[in-house]
């Protein structure tokens, strides 16, 4: 399934609207082991561990939304926004959320 930050596709036409579609992935922060994790990994001011959970999570949303898209009978989503936010009020947790329009595409 295609999926686009684009609200067009060059050499297509859309042809349904199938509405919004979304997806979601929220990750707990586990202080002690990311304390250490962050020690190990920083490099240049990065953290591997970090990154590659932000990555899963991106994933995981994005291929919700997809779900979602494929069950309304869509064959893109167009206009993809992802979102990153800290949930609570220690910010223990991390929402990654990806959300666009679910359409059909055809060749002209």
């Amino acid at each position: 399934m295609l999926v686009t930050t684009t609200h067009t596709v060059e050499g297509m036409r859309i042809v349904a609207y199938h509405g919004l579609v979304s997806g979601e992935a929220i990750l707990g922060a586990h202080i002690g082991r990311d304390f250490l994790a962050g020690l190990t990994n920083i490099v240049g001011g990065r953290s591997g561990a970090y990154e590659e959970e932000l990555r899963n999570a991106k994933e995981i949303a994005v291929n919700e939304m997809q779900q979602q898209a494929a069950a309304l009978g869509a064959n893109a989503v167009i206009g993809v926004d992802l979102d990153y936010e800290a949930l609570g009020s220690s910010s223990s947790m991390l929402m990654v959320s990806a959300s666009g329009t679910a359409v059909t595409l055809q060749q002209p």
